[in-house]
């Protein structure tokens, strides 16, 4: 990576710094009880301050203590952060991820990149943003704003001010701590990637100043900040820690946060503050609304000792909320099983309004969104989103592995899992092959999240083609090998940020077998495994007996990567079926076949257990058409047809 400087993003900083001047408001929160006709919903029950555990679950890097303010569209805050540094060097320098300011203007990395949209979401005029450092001090009161400048290390561009390079006043040695205070504003938009306000709602992600993760030495994985701006395709990555947070809003509002609320509201100078405290997370995230619905549940089972879910309803979806809660129970109950348990006491589930749907499918540490409440009769939808964002807790929440660089291992992994449970407790099977249709330019699943270009490519790699990937071990080794290869990987890992590399050793230390081959193709290079029906020659033969006699040569041809072994169908005339198997590694290989009627058509692949076979049109052909006239047919696209109307009936 480069760093470019000169003197323009000096001048752009002192600009933006110097940007609508929004005056610290105070810190004091308070709770109104619910409006009327709202005497139904349930107040939210405060949780007991806890103690830090004797024994953390987590290196606890960082320590945040911030008091935020609502005010309006604008969120006022301090925060008083201290960083320990985790690795063996020395430390002259920070990083600062301000993550608001990519909705500055159009000009950022992340809407250039984007384009202004994120999946179905798109920017509005309302959609800008920003966060600005109003102060930055020591311990000692004095400040290092001039120390301060903007950098932007993967693109060069000047218009970006994400990301904030600092010059510590005093380097900080392995194992030492250093304090900084912070004061901090951030203009919300209107709901957009995941942030900013719709009405009276609000989705605060991203909204603190965040330092940046610094890596540890682990592998080829070099000791160092891993500093990255915000882009289009990107999501997160930090270090573990602890989160003291009070949180300012208008009376009447409820708030929905990441880890417990310690007390009940106070009442504030203008409002309510809720307090909240979490450990062993990486990140902090709220919500807030006077609409909601609220309702809780206390749930236990087998790696889920006791857990609070609390469910933020959008009124429309007040009917719905015995749908969310199973999703959310089933969710940890399976995941707890198969991978390991769930530490943290709490999970809340917030659904935003139909027009802050760009809030919607969204994980946070103990915190996920569904998407917005559009219709009050969705199909299974509701379900799968909150499976899915659940299931991040466990790769995104605690596994915790970088999404600037390694995106496949949480988004895959998360989407695997999230199949799973859609077929054990609600039936519906994964649509593999009509997922592996979908993925027309494959590539390695080890980039850079922005290094795929557009969201399309980043999401059929990322998401669809990771996931079939690990369908493709679990097809190699069985169900039973994948699920140990899996909770050896979660309990091993979690809390440490592990690597590809670390999953592929987990594969080869479970299996006791190479995978250099496999991983060499569909991880780190980005090959599919194409198999086509090349040709088919069907003869007459002379018999001297009065019988037809008939000889066909088939040629099978291997287009991409080695899957193999795989099963080839040939059905003749008479409506005999023969199968044959082709280890599949050879570029080509021919089928001499000689019968006493014609046959019709040969099949590659024909019971779709390729699930990395993107090309499925060419797996069948009819033998009967002219050569110049063949039309191939794909066995899977009739199934896939099926799926697909069967997903319209949702």
């Amino acid at each position: 990576m480069t760093c470019r400087r000169s003197y323009k993003p000096f001048l752009h900083a002192a600009l933006l710094l110097a940007l609508l001047p929004l005056p610290w408001a105070g810190t004091g929160l308070a709770y109104a009880e619910p409006a009327a006709g709202q005497a139904a919903t349930p107040a939210v029950e405060a949780s007991p301050a806890p103690a830090p555990v004797s024994q953390p679950l987590s290196q606890r890097v960082t320590d945040y203590q911030i008091q935020v303010k609502l005010s309006g569209k604008t969120l006022t805050g301090t925060e008083t952060v201290t960083w320990k540094n985790p690795g063996k060097k020395t430390v002259s320098d920070m990083y600062l991820h301000l993550y608001p300011n990519a909705f500055l203007s159009d000009e950022t990395t992340f809407m250039k990149e984007s384009g202004g949209r994120l999946r179905e979401d798109k920017a509005t005029e309302a959609s800008r943003g920003y966060m600005r450092l109003e102060s930055l001090k020591t311990e000692d009161g004095a400040s290092l704003m001039p120390r301060v400048h903007f950098v932007q290390p993967d693109d060069g561009n000047e218009s970006d001010y994400t990301l904030a390079k600092l010059k510590l006043p005093q380097p900080v040695a392995p194992g030492e701590e250093v304090t900084l205070h912070i004061g901090f504003s951030v203009g919300l938009p209107e709901v957009f990637a995941r942030m900013g306000y719709s009405g009276s709602f609000v989705m605060a992600g991203q909204w603190f100043p965040k330092i940046a993760a610094y890596n540890t030495a682990s592998g080829s994985r070099p000791e160092g900040w891993n500093a990255h701006q915000y882009h289009g395709n990107s999501e997160f990555y930090s270090d573990f820690g602890l989160y003291s947070v009070k949180i300012d809003v208008p009376a009447g509002y409820k708030v929905a946060a990441t880890g417990v609320q310690t007390k009940p509201a106070e009442a504030s100078k203008d409002g309510q503050t809720f307090t909240f405290y979490a450990e062993d997370v990486h990140d902090f995230a709220w919500s807030a609304s006077p609409d909601f619905l609220y309702s809780e549940e206390a749930f236990s089972a087998p790696g889920v000792p006791g857990v609070r879910i609390k469910l933020y309803l959008d009124p429309l979806h007040k009917k719905l909320a015995e749908r969310y809660m199973h999703a959310a129970k089933s969710a940890l109950a399976k995941y707890s099983q198969w991978y390991g348990a769930y530490p943290y006491s709490t999970l809340s589930i917030v659904v935003p309004p139909a027009a802050a749907n760009g809030a919607g499918g969204m994980e946070y540490p103990t915190l996920v969104t569904a998407f917005g409440a559009e219709t009050d009769n969705p199909g299974y939808s509701l379900e799968r989103t909150v499976v899915h964002e659940i299931g991040h807790q466990y790769w995104y929440g605690m596994v915790a592995s970088n999404e600037f660089e390694e995106a496949w291992l949480d988004e895959g992994f998360t989407s695997y899992s999230e199949d799973k449970i859609m077929e054990s407790e609600y039936g519906v099977e994964p649509r593999t092959a009509l997922e592996a249709s979908y993925v027309t330019d494959p590539a390695p699943l080890k980039l850079l999240s922005w290094s795929y270009g557009s969201h399309g490519r980043y999401a059929d790699n990322v998401y669809s083609r990771a996931k079939l990937v690990l369908t493709g071990i679990e097809q190699r080794t069985g169900p039973t090998m994948m699920n140990k290869i899996l909770r050896t990987y979660f309990n091993q890992y979690k809390f440490k940020h592990p690597t590809t590399a670390d999953f592929k050793r987990v594969v080869e230390q479970v299996t006791k077998d190479s995978w250099d081959d496999y991983f060499s193709q569909f991880v780190y290079g980005g090959q599919t495994a194409d198999y086509a029906v090349d040709s088919i020659r069907v003869s007459p033969l002379e018999s001297g007996g009065g019988k037809p006699g008939y000889e066909s040569q088939v040629v099978i041809r291997r287009l991409d990567g080695v899957y193999g072994p795989v099963n080839i169908r040939f059905r003749f005339a008479d409506g005999r079926t023969i199968e044959r198997m082709w280890d599949g590694v050879e570029a080509d290989t021919s089928f001499k076949l000689t019968s006493s009627s014609p046959l019709l058509w040969a099949a590659v692949d024909p019971d779709r257990l390729n699930v990395l076979d993107n090309r499925q049109i060419n797996n069948f052909l009819r033998a009967e058409a002219p050569a110049d006239q063949r039309v191939r047919i794909s066995l899977g696209i009739v199934k896939a047809l099926e799926w697909l109307a069967g997903a319209f009936a949702w």
